[in-house]
């Protein structure tokens, strides 16, 4: 392992052990990973995120095949690398079992425009993938359909998915999707919710484009 490698795992391992920190998923669920070249690094399977090193880590090709690695890799890597062949964007994917963005997914919801930062995502809502069986191509199609022109999605009866530049990206945005599930969820229980319509999200994208900028 080159120093590069080495530091692309060592920033999984420390997201990985931000999951329950951050309140986005517990013990051995959800998974990360992160573009390396033509190949990506992802979480493994079935270990717990509190015990990770960069060892468990796994290296692995867009078919699955493990090139290097003691485990298996996350159950997941199906749509990991269905969205890397497909998004030349995108350097790093993480899924999570968030309790408000499940809680919708299992609800057969997206999020709508009920908040403008629901354009962080890319578009004019957080849409939801069909149901599928987790760690299958079936799911990865989907997610990839979902996955073409937004940056996050929920995946029905089963989670979310954010992808981003870069790890830290990645994070935030599933970061900033939970709380825009729990804000959304909390809307509904006083009443309904007062959507913006597509000229004004519309707005909110392109002027996205440029926030920060000076």
């Amino acid at each position: 392992m080159n120093d590069s490698e080495n530091e692309l795992r060592q920033q999984i391992v420390d997201h990985a052990k931000r999951f329950s920190l951050k309140n986005l998923t517990a013990g051995k669920s959800g998974n990360i990973s992160v573009r390396f070249g033509n190949t990506c690094l992802i979480t493994p399977s079935a270990v717990e995120y509190e015990s990770l090193t960069i060892e468990d880590i796994v290296l692995i090709d867009f078919s699955g095949q493990i090139i290097r690695g003691y485990h298996q890799p996350s159950s997941e890597w199906h749509f990991h690398c269905g969205i890397y062949k497909s998004r030349a964007d995108v350097e790093s994917v993480v899924h999570t079992h968030s309790t408000y963005c499940t809680a919708l997914a299992c609800a057969h919801e997206k999020i709508p425009a009920f908040h403008y930062m629901v354009a962080i995502a890319g578009g004019n809502d957080i849409p939801l993938v069909p149901y599928q069986l987790f760690g299958t191509k079936e799911l990865s199609s989907a997610v990839i359909d979902r996955l073409s022109q937004r940056n996050a999605c929920l995946l029905a009866n089963h989670g979310l998915v954010a992808v981003g530049k870069d790890l830290k990206n990645s994070f935030n945005l599933a970061m900033e999707v939970e709380q825009l599930a729990e804000q959304y969820c909390t809307v509904k229980k006083i009443g309904e919710a007062q959507l913006l319509n597509d000229d004004e999200m519309e707005l909110v994208i392109e002027k996205f484009k440029h926030y920060g900028e000076r």
